[in-house]
C-alpha cells in the first residue's frame, strides 16, 4: 500500500462514513482533520467521519444507506449495532436517454467464437443433457460421466465436454402456474444456448413437466443435434443410459466439426454477477467491471445486470438511465413484485445482505445495492427482462432474478449469456457450465488466500496502487480471451456441473 495514502476511502464529499483500507487500531489516526478511531475498525468496514445524531439518514456513495439507530461519535464503527434499515424512497426520473454511442465498426474488437447462425455465437462447444424432472437426474449424470471421465471424448478435440443439467423439480407443479412457466422457459433457453452444439433431453415419462409441450410451445424441432427420450418408454435406466450414450456418440462428429472463427463482440452476452460481497465490492471490482461493461457495449456487445433484491435502494440510478419511460417503469414493476413476494412469504428485502456480507463490512441492502449496481457501468439501460427471458436487445440490460447467485446466473445463461464475470470479496467458487465464469477478487488478501479460484484481482484499487479504468480494461481483455477459448480457473478444475438451479416460485403439491 502507498504509505502516503489515507487509511480510509471517502467515496463522496457528502458522505457520513469512510471505508477502512486496512485494519485501523483503536486510537490510531483514521483520516482527515485529526479523525481517530474510537475502536478497532476492520478492513472494509465503515467509520463515522463526524458525529451523527440518532435518527439521521447516513450517506455513503452520496446516497442513503440507512438511519442511525443511536447517536454515533466521530471515529466510531458504523455497522449493525448503530445503523438500521429504512424503506427505500426516491423521486424517480424516467430517463428517455439516447441509446449508447458505439465505436465505428472498423474500430470494434472481435473474438474467436462458434457461429451458430440464427442461434447466436458460442464461446464454448459442449453437448448438453437436460433432465425434465429430478427423476431423470441420475441417468443424465451417469451419461455425462461416461463421456467426461471414461475417455469418451477422445478424438473429438473441439468438444469441450458433456454437461448434465439436472434440477430438483419438474413434477407436482401446476402447468398454468408462474413456476411452471419459469421452469420451462429456463429449460428451453439452455436447449437453444449457443454454447451447446448438441442437446439431449431426458425425462422419466410420467412427470408433469413433459418434454413435448416444451418443444411445441418454444418451437424446438428434434433432429440430429436435438434429441429426446424418457426412461419409462425406453425400458428402464440401463436401457436409457445405453440409448443416451448412443445418441450422443452420433452427435460428437457433427459437434466436433464446428471450429472457432472471428466474430464481432456483438456475439457476446456478458452476465454481470457478484457474490460473497464485502465492503470493497462497490469500491474496486464492481466499478471496474462496470468500466469493462461499458467497453463491451460500445463495441456492440450486451451486458446483463441481474439480482433485483440487490438493486433495491439503487433502482433510481437505473431508471434515470433508461432509454424510455416504459423501460424504467418495467424495472419499477419488478421491484414492486418483489415487495409483494417477500411480504406474502413473511420475509423482507433487507434479509439480504448475507452473514458473510456483514462480516465483510456491509450493513443494509441499501448499502449493498449501491455497490452492486456499479457493475452496470454508465451506459443507457436498453431493456428489462423477466427471469430466463431470451435477451434480444443489445447494450446494457437488466434481468429480474433473485439475489441467490446460482439461481440468478441460471436465469442469465438461459437468456443467452455466454460469458460470466463474477466479482467476489469473500470468495465465491461456482463454475456455471456451459458459460465460462471469470472470478474477480475485490481485495488482495482474499485473492492471495484463494488464488487457485480467482482469475483477476482488483484489490490494488483499494490500496491506491491501481485504478478502476486500468482494472476495467484488464477485465475487458480477459472477457475477449475467455470468449475466444482461454480456460477460466473454474474450467481448469472442471467445476460448474452443479450450478443449474432454476428459480422455484409457487406451490409444489
Amino acid at each position: 500500500m502507498n504509505a502516503a495514502i489515507s487509511p480510509i476511502i471517502i467515496l463522496n464529499p457528502a458522505d457520513d462514513v469512510g471505508v477502512a483500507r486496512k485494519v485501523i487500531a483503536a486510537g490510531a489516526p483514521a483520516g482527515p482533520e485529526g479523525l481517530v478511531a474510537k475502536v478497532q475498525i476492520g478492513r472494509g468496514h465503515k467509520i463515522a467521519l463526524h458525529a451523527i445524531p440518532k435518527g439521521k439518514e447516513v450517506l455513503k456513495f452520496g446516497q442513503v444507506i440507512g438511519v442511525a439507530s443511536e447517536p454515533i461519535e466521530a471515529g466510531a464503527h458504523v455497522h449493525l449495532h448503530n445503523l438500521s434499515m429504512i424503506e427505500s424512497h426516491h423521486a424517480y426520473e424516467f430517463g428517455g436517454v439516447p441509446g449508447p454511442e458505439l465505436l465505428p465498426k472498423a474500430e470494434r474488437r472481435t473474438f474467436m467464437g462458434f457461429d451458430r447462425g440464427a442461434g447466436g455465437v458460442g464461446t464454448r462447444n459442449y453437448i448438453g443433457i437436460i433432465s425434465s424432472v429430478n427423476c431423470s437426474a441420475t441417468v443424465s449424470r451417469y451419461v455425462a460421466e461416461h463421456f467426461n471421465r471414461h475417455h469418451g471424448l477422445e478424438g473429438f478435440p473441439n468438444v469441450d465436454g458433456v454437461v448434465a443439467l439436472t434440477h430438483g423439480g419438474g413434477c407436482a407443479i401446476n402447468t398454468k402456474s408462474e413456476g411452471y412457466e419459469i421452469l420451462t422457459r429456463t429449460i428451453q433457453g439452455y436447449a437453444r444456448h449457443p454454447n451447446f452444439g448438441g442437446i439431449l433431453m431426458i425425462g422419466l415419462g410420467c412427470e408433469t413437466n413433459q418434454i413435448a409441450p416444451i418443444l411445441e410451445h418454444y418451437k424446438l424441432a428434434e433432429g440430429a443435434l436435438l434429441k429426446t427420450m424418457t426412461i419409462q418408454h425406453t425400458g428402464g435406466t440401463r436401457k436409457t443410459i445405453e440409448a443416451a450414450c448412443e445418441a450422443i456418440q452420433e452427435m460428437l462428429p457433427i459437434v466436433n466439426a464446428v471450429g472457432r472463427t472471428p466474430q464481432p463482440l456483438s456475439g457476446i452476452k456478458l452476465a454481470l454477477e457478484c457474490g460473497g460481497s464485502d465492503g470493497y465490492s462497490g469500491i474496486s471490482a464492481n466499478p471496474a467491471l462496470g468500466f469493462a461493461s461499458d467497453l463491451l457495449v460500445r463495441n456492440g456487445g450486451t451486458s446483463v445486470l441481474a439480482e433485483t433484491p440487490e438493486i433495491y435502494g439503487a433502482e433510481h440510478l437505473l431508471t434515470r438511465r433508461a432509454v424510455s419511460p416504459a423501460v424504467a417503469q418495467k424495472l419499477l414493476d419488478r421491484i414492486e413484485w418483489w415487495r409483494n413476494y417477500t411480504a406474502r412469504n413473511g420475509d423482507e428485502l433487507n434479509n439480504n445482505p448475507s452473514f458473510g456480507n456483514k462480516l465483510g463490512g456491509l450493513t443494509t441492502i441499501l448499502e449493498k445495492s449501491l455497490g452492486a449496481v456499479a457493475k452496470g457501468g454508465s451506459m443507457p439501460l436498453s431493456a428489462v427482462y423477466e427471469y430466463a427471458e431470451m435477451i434480444t436487445e443489445p447494450g446494457f440490460v437488466f434481468m429480474d432474478t433473485p439475489g441467490y447467485d446460482p439461481v440468478a446466473v441460471t436465469g442469465q445463461v438461459a437468456g443467452g449469456c455466454n460469458v460470466i464475470c463474477f466479482t467476489t470479496g469473500r470468495g465465491s467458487v461456482s463454475g456455471f457450465k456451459p458459460a465460462p465464469c471469470i472470478k474477480i477478487a475485490t481485495n488482495s488478501e482474499m485473492y492471495r488466500h484463494m488464488q487457485e479460484d480467482m482469475d483477476l484481482n482488483c484489490g490494488d484499487i483499494v490500496t491506491g496502487d491501481d485504478t478502476i479504468e486500468a482494472a476495467g480494461r484488464r477485465i475487458f481483455e480477459e472477457v475477449i480471451a475467455v470468449a475466444s477459448g482461454k480456460k477460466t480457473r473454474s474450467e481448469e478444475f472442471e467445476y460448474g456441473d452443479n450450478e443449474f438451479v432454476p428459480w422455484q416460485v409457487g406451490a409444489v403439491t
